[in-house]
């Protein structure tokens, strides 16, 4: 299994940043996706999360109304949309999904957001 971010970096408060995740290694249109985020000292929080076909998706309450998570199955990738962002969004974005019973983990990107 192999997941890698990309998409992250410095954004301003209010702004918009689209994170994207690779996927390889196992049925991919299988299986359902996270995106999860961590800042220092505190657990790892569960972000949004999308069913194997797409058609059902779920939000942390932090995030409700401001973020969008998506797939595309044709290329393996999952993406999180982030919009409206705050000083608060600061964080290690980790894209994730569970194989053969356990969490998988990419490497994480950070996203920043400050004047």
């Amino acid at each position: 299994v192999q997941l890698v971010e990309s998409g992250g970096g410095l954004v301003q408060p209010g702004g918009s940043l689209r994170l994207s995740c690779a996927a390889s290694g196992f049925a991919f249109s299988s299986k359902a996706m996270s995106w999860y985020r961590q800042t220092p000292g505190k657990e790892r929080e569960r972000v949004a999360g999308i069913t194997s076909t797409g058609d059902t998706t779920d939000y942390g309450d932090s995030v409700k109304g401001r973020f969008t998570i998506s797939r595309d199955n044709a290329k393996n990738m999952v993406y999180l949309q982030m919009n409206s962002m705050r000083p608060e969004d600061t964080a290690v974005y980790y894209c994730s999904t569970v194989s053969w019973g356990s969490r998988k983990w990419g490497q994480g990107t950070q996203v920043t957001v400050s004047s």
